[in-house]
Parts: C-alpha cells; structure tokens; sequence
C-alpha cells in the first residue's frame, strides 16, 4: 500500500499540482496586499472612503458609524463593501492570471511539425511509407 502511495505522489501531475497551490496561495497574498494597501485607497478617494470593508447597512434601520460597532451591538447587517473587496480581488487574481499566461504563451516556442515519414497511394488512398515503391495494400507502382 505504501509502494502504491509512492508511486501516486511521486507522478509528475500530482507534484506540479502541490508546486502550482502554493505558488497560488503565495501569489494570491501578493495580490490581496496591492489591494487592499494600494488599489483601495486610489479607488476610494472618488468616494470618499479609505476602505470599503466599512460600507454596510444595518437591516434593522439603526445607525453605527463603523461596521465593527454594529457588529459588537449584535445587529444584522449586510457587508456590501467586504464584498465589493473579495470580488476586486479576484478581478485583479484573475487578470493576472490571464496576463502570465499570455506571456508565458509568447514566451513558448511554436512547435516544429513532425516530419512527414508517409503518403498516400494514388489508387487505393492507403498511407504508405515515403520511400516505398509498391502500394502494400494494392500493389500498385507508386512514384518516389
């Protein structure tokens, strides 16, 4: 049973995928930091708010300046601006994403064609070898 897990952990697609997560979780911190400590503010300064985890609104009508007092009297209330973060988030995750992959596609060198070793008989539309001079599955003489 051990033999069988070695063999499983150790193919090829289950190491790129543990490589690819981590690599993820590491990349996804980078981006929640741009976020959260640059993109945030710069859109925030339209209005008026350093943050947009403190947008909310209290479903029982009442005021709280922050969300955090309206979290500590109990209250119910809907986290519109958290949100608004967690979706930013992951438009900024997915673009750059996107803009890796397109340049790792740049990067990645179109492959050459595989040489053609066959071709087609004239008579019977049969593939056969290049160098042949006989049709295998006709007989018929085929031009080199």
């Amino acid at each position: 049973m051990f033999k069988e897990f070695k063999t499983f952990i150790m193919r090829g697609n289950v190491l790129d995928m543990a490589v690819g997560i981590i690599i993820g979780a590491a990349f996804g911190k980078i981006v929640t930091s741009f976020v959260t400590d640059v993109l945030t503010p710069v859109l925030s300064l339209g209005m008026g708010k350093v943050d947009f985890s403190n947008l909310f609104f209290v479903l029982n009508g009442d005021s709280y300046p922050t969300l955090d007092a309206a979290k500590a009297a109990g209250v119910a209330t809907l986290n519109y601006g958290t949100f608004l973060n967690v979706v930013l988030d992951f438009v900024i995750v997915a673009f750059s994403i996107f803009l890796i992959i397109k340049a790792a596609n740049k990067l990645k060198r179109a492959e050459e064609p595989a040489p053609v070793t066959t071709k087609e008989c004239p008579e019977c539309c049969s593939s056969i070898p290049m160098k042949a001079r006989k049709c295998a599955h006709c007989g018929s003489a085929v031009a080199s």
